[in-house]
């Protein structure tokens, strides 16, 4: 039992942690991308964007970190970029025209939206069963409803209390699965960049 408690306390941690992340990437590129283009006329713009995309492998990497300490996935790390030799703009070359960049980019920022339904279920399937749970304790003292129906009896209040007994169950098995989803997301990133 308690292992199960902590099982879902981690998904619940995994499902927000990735709302939370792919709001950050898309932030944080969709700003840098867009600040080192219109820079890009002057000598600001391209170290810029040099070194806002030397940050994608360290986010990849964390990504997959994140993947194995929450849904137990192992993905084999990506082989580590020797920087370019030559001058500064020699190395903004090299980094601007590789093209594992972009895709990293284009992965990670694809996240925000995962993490947006992420976010939505997992207040559905953790948050909501709770809420029913706890029915009988708070419909004296507020005014709750159940798919327009007045909760103001005890009877309504412990059926709608056993049908979140019954929601934790089967939404703890939708979570599992979910996070095992988003996981399976971060193992195509990793396929799509070693291409």
């Amino acid at each position: 039992m308690k292992r199960a408690i902590m099982r879902n306390v981690q998904n619940v941690i995994f499902l927000l942690y990735t709302f939370v992340s792919g709001v950050f990437y898309l932030c944080f590129y969709m700003v840098s991308i867009v600040l080192g283009l219109g820079l890009s006329f002057t000598v600001v713009g391209i170290p810029l964007l040099t070194n806002v995309l030397r940050t994608t492998q360290t986010f990849v990497q964390h990504e997959r970190i994140q993947t194995k300490i929450y849904t137990d996935i192992s993905i084999e790390p990506l082989e580590t970029r020797q920087r370019a030799e030559g001058n500064q703009w020699m190395q903004a070359k090299a980094e601007l025209m590789n093209v594992k960049n972009w895709i990293s980019v284009y992965w990670l920022m694809q996240k925000f939206v995962i993490g947006c339904i992420s976010l939505v279920i997992g207040v559905l399937i953790y948050i909501a069963p709770i809420c029913f749970v706890v029915t009988p304790l708070l419909y004296p003292y507020l005014e709750l409803t159940f798919f327009e129906i007045r909760v103001d009896s005890d009877l309504m209040a412990l059926q709608i209390m056993s049908l979140g007994f019954i929601l934790m169950i089967g939404c703890s098995m939708i979570g599992n699965g979910l996070v095992q989803l988003i996981g399976g997301y971060t193992r195509l990133m990793f396929k799509a960049i070693r291409r």
